[in-house]
């Protein structure tokens, strides 16, 4: 598109934008665009197509242009996503809306609110912002057909996004999100919408609601309340909408006040003191590592700023603070659910669940334990469909422990089921360390990395994988190929995605590997997923083979993912 054609696409754009923030935004990027490649190439993101509304509803940059998240790009999904309803006969019915504290997030919410009702449907908006998960609760407490997240989660200031799910309480899959998106590829004319004011608010018990049930899962527990006491707690926000909730359900279960990181704690849409507000990047916890050790904690607990995901935080054996990885957590909290039932006199029945980038030690366990176990796809859109799912998770740091309640990730109510899992060890004198070793020395040492590349262009995505489907690497980390599976082809036995998976090495060997190369659903980078199995019964030799290996696997795997 040449500068004329931009123009004039930027002028048919500004006719109808509502905002007048970001149609000033856009006049002065159309004069700056004249004279600044720069600008000239924001200009020509902006308007290279419309953003792509896809199984994770909308997410992008904040911003005037049909590629990016504005008031005209959300009351368009507004739009189609009511008329997707009413075609489903949903006319008359409750549809909630919720939204987190970034920019603009209440104003979106309030747009898709007046939209829904002007098509006939009943919208219940909250009154303020509210962690994923209880809108993802809220909607099957209130019987809702559908419900809308204005959230970007852990993503960049500059983004925003808006997640849509069904009256199941699940987000979208496919082919729902094909027909919401063909439904809003119809809406181009913003006046011809009808609205209106008749908007209800979402009921203030539903968050009484909600911390009532999520404290009750502890309470019904096998730990006392002295046991839950004796667990000091560092608490961060992430600057994100979480510690209002978390810090009622953490009361409520009958644990300490958390003690919290107060330059994280309330909401800031500028997320002023991390560039990347997620739990996983470097140097996202170091103000809340520093408040442990003030405090000699027993525990530091993070969730991103929606509070749909966990991060978790102890001393090792060396006395250092030791972030865990999200399989760790995710192998934990399996190992719990049925720990912590047989402490009670019960006996779990069920499925676990988790995504095919995590890792391979839960579908062990399970089976172990007599359970039934399943892989899904990577996002909670799938792992929360499983049937009979008592316990899921998945690597980024999501996890499902109560799936009757929410079907989705949540990271309140599994930081509540990790500090029950802490406070009873402690009780006895023993760590999560040391469960990792029991479950390393039953089931093989699981080490997990992963390496990414961001791209500017998204072609180079397919350019990689087509790559690799065509020349896939016979050596990585020293072991050979023994397998492939192209996830695009029906032979995974998943639905088709863009994504390869290659094992080294055969699961009865000592050493096996594991490495899925894929797009992330969230970000523009390209992702590899690296596992690495070492049932050598000597503790010590385990961790260095693993080790080595999974550096080795992640050095070979960096050219491949920039296609060298």
């Amino acid at each position: 598109m040449d500068f004329f054609e931009l123009e004039l696409a930027a002028q048919a754009w500004m006719a109808q934008d509502p905002d007048p923030t970001t149609v000033a935004q856009l006049r002065e990027l159309l004069k700056s665009a004249l004279t600044d490649s720069a600008a000239l190439s924001e200009l020509q993101d902006a308007f290279r197509g419309p953003l792509e509304f896809g199984t994770a509803g909308l997410r992008g940059k904040l911003g005037a242009g049909p590629n990016r998240m504005n008031r005209v790009t959300v009351q368009q999904a507004a739009a189609g996503l009511a008329n997707y309803l009413i075609a489903n006969n949903e006319i008359g019915k409750p549809i909630v809306i919720g939204f987190d504290a970034r920019h603009n997030s209440d104003v979106f919410a309030k747009d898709t609110a007046q939209i829904l009702a002007g098509a006939g449907l009943v919208p219940m908006l909250f009154a303020s912002y509210v962690p994923t998960p209880v809108l993802a609760f809220a909607i099957r407490e209130l019987g809702a057909c559908a419900g809308v997240m204005v959230t970007a989660s852990h993503n960049p200031a500059q983004d925003n996004g808006y997640k849509v799910y069904l009256g199941d309480g699940r987000q979208i899959v496919s082919p729902v999100d094909s027909l919401i998106a063909k439904q809003i590829r119809q809406i181009d004319d913003l006046s011809a919408i009808a609205r209106s004011q008749d908007i209800q608010q979402a009921p203030i018990d539903l968050l009484n609601a909600y911390v009532e049930r999520t404290s009750q899962l502890v309470l019904n527990g096998p730990t006392t309340e002295a046991i839950r006491k004796n667990v000091k707690v560092v608490y961060t926000a992430m600057h994100g909408v979480g510690y209002d909730v978390t810090s009622q359900v953490v009361a409520k279960a009958g644990f300490n006040p958390l003690k919290v990181v107060v330059e994280q704690r309330d909401p800031d849409p500028d997320f002023s003191t991390v560039p990347f507000p997620n739990p996983e990047e470097a140097g996202a916890l170091d103000l809340a590592i520093a408040l442990a050790q003030k405090e000699s904690a027993d525990v530091l607990i993070a969730n991103d700023p929606d509070a749909d995901r966990l991060a978790l935080a102890l001393v090792d054996s060396t006395g250092k603070w030791k972030s865990l990885h999200g399989d760790q957590v995710g192998i934990l909290l399996a190992w719990w659910t049925i720990e912590r039932a047989e402490r009670v006199g019960k006996k779990v029945a069920g499925t676990m669940a988790s995504s095919i980038v995590s890792s391979m030690m839960l579908e062990q366990l399970a089976h172990a334990r007599g359970l039934g176990y399943e892989n899904t796809l990577t996002g909670f859109k799938w792992v929360s469909r499983v049937p009979n799912l008592i316990y899921g998770y998945e690597e980024a740091l999501g996890y499902c422990v109560d799936p009757k309640a929410v079907g989705d990730k949540d990271g309140i109510s599994a930081a509540v089921m990790m500090l029950e899992l802490i406070s009873s060890l402690k009780a006895l004198g023993r760590t999560c360390w040391e469960i990792l070793d029991e479950l390393a020395k039953e089931f093989g040492q699981h080490l997990t990395d992963q390496v990414s590349v961001r791209v500017s262009d998204l072609a180079q995505v397919d350019r990689v994988l087509s790559a690799l489907r065509q020349n896939p690497p016979e050596v990585m980390g020293g072991l050979e190929l023994s397998k492939i599976i192209d996830l695009a082809k029906s032979e995974s036995g998943l639905p088709p995605t863009n994504g390869i998976i290659f094992y080294f090495g055969k699961p009865d060997q000592e050493l096996f590997a594991r490495v899925i190369v894929r797009p992330s659903g969230t970000e523009p980078k390209i992702k590899c997923y690296l596992e690495v199995v070492s049932k050598n019964p000597d503790k010590s030799v385990a961790q260095a083979e693993a080790i080595r290996i999974l550096a080795d696997l992640a050095s070979d795997a960096q050219p491949l993912l920039i296609g060298n």
